[in-house]
């Protein structure tokens, strides 16, 4: 999305990258919200990865990764931090649920699948051809798990804690990546599947993921079939 001097002065950068899933939830709850930010994807190639590290990122993160943010001369790191910041920016449309415990249950959700769930993906890259290796197999066992934990979250309602929030931004990029390498959703979990049909039609999502989308196909990578869908919809 371009920045807008008219709407956000001084204006917003975010440095993310291609493939980032830290990145593109930021990307997601922004437009969500709203917020016009100039967009920085980092180099990368599936050579070099991100080397030479972008120097504005390497000089504001000490990790060296994107996502970053840059606000005047606020500069931010770490996709939760930089979450907690636009919901302070732009409370509304509001981001986390309503009520002080279902606020502390999306927080803590989001935390789960970047902190839970999404070690079992890391886990699975480069396994993605030796699945019955012992780590992928623990790791596969580990997604799977998480994926049943969801899903009597999902019963009766759209979103995991009722209403759309940075949860469910959280949890959806990073199944992509769980898909892509190899934990796929099954018809094990239908609630789990309806859910992520809601979030694949959701017009900030389709923003974020189809260039994505565009991308692994362009550099020759596999396309999960939802990917491929939300692709070929346009």
């Amino acid at each position: 999305m371009p920045s807008d001097s008219s709407t956000a002065a001084p204006s917003i950068r975010l440095y993310s990258a291609r493939l980032s899933m830290f990145g593109a939830k930021v990307q997601i709850a922004a437009i969500e919200k709203g917020i016009a930010f100039e967009l920085v994807m980092v180099p990368f190639t599936q050579a070099e990865g991100y080397s030479p590290k972008d120097p504005e990122v390497a000089r504001i993160n000490p990790k060296k990764q994107v996502p970053v943010l840059v606000h005047g001369d606020l500069e931010l790191f770490d996709s939760t931090q930089i979450l907690e910041y636009i919901e302070d920016l732009k409370p509304e449309p509001a981001l986390w649920p309503a009520g002080i415990a279902n606020r502390a249950r999306a927080r803590q959700m989001e935390h789960r699948s970047d902190e839970v769930y999404f070690p079992h993906v890391i886990k699975l890259m480069g396994l993605q051809d030796r699945l019955d290796d012992p780590l992928a197999v623990a790791a596969l066992q580990g997604a799977r798990d998480f994926y049943r934990y969801l899903e009597p979250l999902l019963a009766g309602q759209d979103y995991v804690i009722g209403s759309f929030s940075n949860a469910d931004i959280a949890l959806y990029m990073a199944m992509i990546f769980g898909e892509r390498m190899g934990a796929p959703l099954t018809a094990e979990t239908p609630c789990l599947l309806a859910w992520r049909d809601r979030m694949s039609a959701r017009a900030s999502v389709r923003e974020v993921v189809i260039p994505m989308a565009k991308y692994l196909l362009s550099d020759g990578r596999p396309l999960p079939a939802f990917m491929a869908k939300m692709l070929h919809a346009g």
